[in-house]
């Protein structure tokens, strides 16, 4: 079940949480080299999709990440983000997306400086961000999860349980959990930081911290083989007392609100007809992960 979508209070975060970064982007970067896209007008009288149309072929910004968008052991572009804009863009009349790996932080740039035609990354919605790019409508939310030793033997669900509790607390470099945690009354100087979410299964299997909080899709998947570990269920993380929900969306350029718009309208369509959650499954996205929030409301933050 969705997290309610009543009074949610989302503060910009810089950078995604950091995940696990996908194979041989570097070497797919590359492949298909940085070739600027052709000027695009958008909503000042062009047509972006149907030059995109005309071309054939829809470049997409993707930063190596598993499960957002990532070229795989086989050199195969995949991800949600990728397999979801095959379909829309075939349903647009776009036959064919390209690859074109960066950074995380570059995407944003890359995207205004037209190296490629759309950011299909599952990068979060922010009020910053909004003033620099359009955003389609989330495709996902992210609730949080605990990795925590089996039976969950001190019984922590978020993190007021972790406070009360006094567990040690791990999470990742940059996550977006520090803030919440910390905002919950834990003190930041007793936070272990790790790299990722690996990291933070090692830790608490071999009982150096008590909890590793992370995201509920990347907790879930790191613990499927542990024998020592499980995941808790995933939960709302407050931020001033109020329940926080972050949403991933398809970035466009502010000129091609049109092609955002037509994008939109697709995926309107794939979520009525569930043909968004089987797209979104076979990454480990549930139901709890499906939202029907608004880019509208994420950017007003």
């Amino acid at each position: 079940m969705a997290a309610p979508r009543t009074h949610h209070i989302r503060k910009p975060v810089p950078t995604r949480r950091s995940l696990l970064t996908g194979i041989a982007a570097a070497g797919a970067l590359g492949a298909v080299g940085c070739s600027r896209v052709a000027e695009a007008s958008g909503s000042g009288g062009g047509d972006p999709l149907g030059r995109l149309r005309a071309q054939g072929v829809v470049r997409l910004g993707i930063a190596g990440e598993i499960p957002f968008g990532y070229i795989d052991k086989d050199g195969k572009l995949t991800g949600e983000a990728p397999e979801l804009a095959r379909v829309v863009f075939k349903r647009l009349g776009v036959d064919r997306v390209q690859p074109v790996p960066t950074e995380f932080g570059s995407l944003i740039p890359g995207l205004n400086s037209q190296q490629f035609d759309v950011v299909s990354a599952g990068m979060y919605i922010t009020p910053d961000r909004c003033q620099q790019v359009v955003f389609a409508d989330p495709d996902y939310q992210m609730l949080d999860s605990f990795i925590v030793r089996k039976g969950n033997p001190l019984d922590v669900h978020d993190y007021r349980d972790v406070v009360r509790k006094k567990a040690k607390l791990a999470t990742g470099t940059g996550y977006a959990e520090i803030q919440y945690a910390v905002g919950a009354g834990y003190k930041q100087s007793d936070l272990l930081i790790v790299p990722d979410q690996v990291a933070g299964l090692n830790a608490v299997e071999a009982g150096r911290v008590d909890v590793f909080a992370g995201t509920a899709l990347t907790v879930r998947e790191v613990v499927k083989k542990s024998a020592k570990a499980e995941a808790t269920k995933p939960f709302t993380p407050l931020v001033n007392g109020q329940p926080h929900v972050d949403g991933g969306a398809f970035a466009f350029r502010r000129t091609d609100t049109a092609l955002r718009d037509a994008f939109n309208a697709e995926l309107k369509k794939l979520r009525a007809s569930d043909e968004l959650f089987r797209i979104l499954r076979p990454f480990g996205f549930t139901r709890a992960e499906m939202t029907d929030m608004t880019a509208k409301e994420l950017c007003r933050g």
